[in-house]
C-alpha cells in the first residue's frame, strides 16, 4: 500500500494563485496546515481542498454558488490565472530519443510522416516536479465531487490528459469513476478464487468504456472549431459502441457526427444509440475493417475529424481507468488485469496509465496484462502464438463479441508493445467458452456483455493451467453492459444457438394455470436446491 500522504511536502494547498474550493469533511483529510510550495500552473484548481483542521468540528459548509451560476461558471470564477506549466504533444509511436518530429495537439495530425501511429507525449519533466504522493492525494481529493471538470473520471486527470485545454471547452457526462467490484461467488465457485474484481467500465453515459476516450477526442475538437480549425464534424467507423459514445459526446456539444457501420453486424441496442442521438449513421454492406478503409479515405479528402482508436486522443482518456483501478485499490497494484481486445487500443491505454503512475512515483510496478481475442477474430493471439515473429491479419469471423470482432487492428504495434513491457499474456475463447462464461458470470449476480465473458475465459484457462495463481488479485474489465446484448442472452438461455449446448442455459418452465401443477414444479425445484448432507 502507498504510504500515508507525503502531499504537502510538496504542496496541494495554496498560495495566492492557488484559489482552493471547501470540501465537505472527511477524515482521511484532517491533517495539520501544510507546508506548501507555490505552483505556476492554471490546471491546478484542487477541488475540494484538503482540510486543514485536525479538531472533531464540522468542516465549513461550502456556500452555494450565485443564482445566475452554473458549474462552468463557479469553476470560472475560481480559475488561477497563473500560467499553466504542464503541455503534451503528438509525437511517432515508439520512436528512440533522437526523434525530433512531432505535432501540437491543435494540428489535424492522424500519422506520422514514415505512416506509424502517433502517441500522446506528455511533459515528464514537468510533471515530475511533484511527487507520487502530491499525484496521489491530488487525484483522490476530486473523486465524488461535482466541481467542474472534475467530477469526471478522466478529467479529475486533467494534468495527466490534456493539460493545456480551457475547462470551458470540455465535453463531459461525468464519465468514469465506474464500479470496481469484488466478485466474490464467481472466483470462489468457478476458480477458487477470494481476490476477483470487474472494473465495470460498462456502467458509463452510453454504457461503454469508449466515453473515457470520446470525451477527450471531443473536448479537443470542440476546441479546434474554437479555434477556427477546418473541422465542420467528426466521422467514424464502428462496430457499435465507438459510435454511440461519439454520438452523444458530439450531441451534447453541437457536433455534427458521422457513423460508418457494417450492416447487421451490431445488435439493436448498439444502432439505436447513434441514431437517438441524431448522427448521420450510414450501414455499408461490409465489415468493421471495410468501414475503416472506407473513414479513412474520406477523412482524407472532407473536414470530418477522424475519432477510431487511429487517433491517440481517445487513449489518454481510457488510460484513465488503469489509474481509477489504483484508487479502488488505495494505490496497490494489482497482480493481473485481463482486457479484451479487438482494435487494440485499449490494452495499451490500461498499460499507459499504469506505466505513467510508476514513472511519477504513485506506484512502484505495473501489473501483468491479459489481451483476450474471441477466437473468430485472433490476430493478436495467432501473432503471439508464433513467438512475435509475424503478424498477419484474417478475415474476422462472425461472434457474439461483436465489439471485437475485427481482423486487421490499428493498434498492433501499441498492443504489442504494451504486452512486451509487462510480461503480458494473450489468450483467446470460442463462441462457446465465451457464451458459458457470460452465463456462469450472470448466474452470480452480474449481466454481462460478450466481450467480458472472452476476459472471462482468458482468466479460467489461465488459473486453470496455473498460471494465475488462487490468491493473486485479478481484475477483469468490462468493457460494455450487458443490457446491449440482451439478444444474445436470449438465445443462449433458450437454446437456440446452432451447435452450441449452452450448459448453463436457464429456460423459464412451462406450466399450466393451476395451483396443483404450480406446486409440483416448485417442490421439484426446491427439492434440487436443498442442501446436501
Amino acid at each position: 500500500m502507498a504510504s500515508s500522504c507525503s502531499l504537502f511536502h510538496s504542496s496541494l494547498a495554496s498560495k495566492s494563485n492557488f484559489p482552493l474550493l471547501h470540501h465537505r469533511n472527511h477524515p482521511k483529510f484532517n491533517r495539520p496546515t501544510p507546508t506548501v510550495i507555490s505552483c505556476t500552473s492554471s490546471t491546478f484548481d484542487p477541488s475540494p481542498a484538503i482540510s486543514s483542521s485536525n479538531n472533531n468540528s464540522p468542516s465549513p459548509q461550502k456556500n452555494r454558488r450565485l443564482a445566475d451560476e452554473n458549474i462552468r461558471d463557479e469553476a470560472r470564477r475560481h480559475r488561477s490565472t497563473a500560467k499553466n506549466t504542464f503541455s503534451a504533444k503528438y509525437v511517432p509511436f515508439n520512436v528512440g530519443p533522437d526523434s525530433t518530429e512531432s505535432y501540437s495537439l491543435d494540428e489535424i495530425a492522424y500519422r506520422s510522416r514514415s505512416g506509424g501511429l502517433l502517441d500522446v507525449q506528455h511533459d515528464m519533466e514537468a510533471l515530475k516536479k511533484f511527487d507520487g504522493a502530491y499525484w496521489r492525494e491530488l487525484f483522490d481529493s476530486r473523486v465524488g465531487k461535482t466541481t467542474w471538470p472534475y467530477g469526471s473520471g478522466v478529467w479529475s486527470k486533467k494534468e495527466w490528459v490534456l493539460p493545456e485545454i480551457d475547462p470551458d471547452d470540455i465535453v463531459s457526462a461525468f464519465e468514469g469513476n465506474s464500479n470496481l467490484f469484488w466478485a466474490e461467488r464467481f472466483g470462489k465457485q468457478f476458480l477458487g478464487m477470494n481476490d476477483l474484481w470487474v472494473k465495470h467500465c460498462g456502467i458509463s453515459h452510453t454504457g461503454s468504456f469508449k466515453d473515457l476516450g470520446m470525451t477527450v477526442l471531443v473536448s479537443q475538437v470542440n476546441r479546434l472549431r474554437k479555434l477556427k480549425r477546418p473541422v465542420v464534424g467528426v466521422g467514424c467507423a464502428s462496430t457499435g459502441d465507438t459510435s454511440a459514445a461519439l454520438s452523444a459526446y458530439c450531441a451534447s456539444a453541437g457536433i455534427p457526427s458521422i457513423v460508418f457501420l457494417p450492416a447487421n453486424k451490431i445488435s439493436i441496442a448498439q444502432l439505436v444509440q447513434p441514431i437517438a442521438n441524431g448522427a448521420f449513421v450510414l450501414s455499408i454492406d461490409t465489415d468493421f475493417d471495410g468501414c475503416m478503409k472506407l473513414i479513412r479515405e474520406v477523412t482524407a479528402e472532407l473536414p470530418i475529424y477522424l475519432a477510431n482508436s487511429l487517433n491517440s486522443l481517445r487513449l489518454e482518456g481510457q488510460k484513465t481507468a488503469a489509474i481509477e483501478i489504483l484508487q479502488q485499490f488505495d494505490w496497490e497494484v494489482p497482480d493481473w488485469v485481463i482486457v479484451p481486445g479487438g482494435n487494440l487500443g485499449n490494452i495499451y491505454a490500461f498499460y499507459k496509465g499504469f506505466k505513467m503512475c510508476q514513472e511519477l512515483g504513485l506506484v512502484d510496478r505495473v501489473p501483468r496484462l491479459v489481451c483476450a481475442q474471441a477466437a473468430n477474430a485472433n490476430p493478436l493471439y495467432l501473432y503471439y502464438k508464433s513467438g512475435w515473429n509475424e503478424f498477419k491479419a484474417v478475415r474476422a469471423n462472425t461472434t457474439f463479441a461483436s465489439a471485437i470482432q475485427i481482423g486487421d487492428p490499428v493498434s498492433i504495434d501499441r498492443a504489442v508493445y504494451a504486452l512486451k513491457n509487462s510480461n503480458g499474456i494473450v489468450e483467446e475463447a470460442t463462441e462457446e467458452e465465451l457464451m458459458d462464461a457470460m452465463a456462469q458470470a450472470d448466474s452470480t449476480g452480474m449481466f454481462i456483455c460478450p466481450h467480458t465473458g472472452v476476459a472471462l475465459t482468458a482468466l479460467i484457462k489461465l488459473r486453470n493451467s496455473g498460471v494465475i495463481g488462487a490468491g493473486d488479485r485479478t481484475v477483469v474489465v468490462s468493457t460494455a453492459h450487458g443490457l446491449k446484448f440482451t439478444q444474445s442472452k436470449v438465445d443462449y438461455h433458450s437454446k437456440e444457438i446452432p451447435e452450441m449446448a449452452c450448459r448453463f442455459a436457464n429456460p423459464p418452465v412451462q406450466v399450466k394455470a393451476d395451483f396443483g401443477s404450480v406446486m409440483d414444479v416448485l417442490m421439484k425445484y426446491l427439492g434440487d436446491k436443498a442442501p446436501k448432507h
